[in-house]
């Protein structure tokens, strides 16, 4: 079920709600939910890399030298890894993470992962 109907709308809806929340300047809740659309976005280039961009950004309007730098290195490999199907399972992208490190997803997005 990795790229399921249900999963890409599944990916829309926290991207939607990041995107509101990171417009609102909650940087908390759009990191959050940019978490799980990451879970949710990762077999599609096009999904994973704006989940990176956004969390780019997070990094930067916080001053979080760490989150910048590890998400500029995640943008330039994130595409690629989902093109290839390398993408870490349930990880949730942020530089806090390793960037290949599989990780269980959240209990509500398993069944579409």
């Amino acid at each position: 079920m990795t790229r399921s109907p249900a999963r890409r709308a599944a990916y829309r809806r926290e991207a939607d709600l990041a995107r509101a929340a990171f417009a609102a300047g909650d940087l908390d809740a759009a990191f959050a939910r940019l978490e799980r659309a990451h879970v949710l976005g990762q077999p599609w280039a096009g999904p994973h890399s704006w989940t990176h961009w956004m969390m780019l950004r997070i990094g930067w309007r916080r001053r979080d030298g760490r989150e910048v730098r590890g998400q500029v290195l995640r943008l330039a490999a994130g595409g690629v890894l989902s093109w290839l199907g390398r993408a870490p399972t349930g990880n949730t992208g942020g530089a806090n993470v390793h960037p290949e490190r599989p990780m269980p997803p959240p209990a509500d997005l398993a069944p579409l992962v």
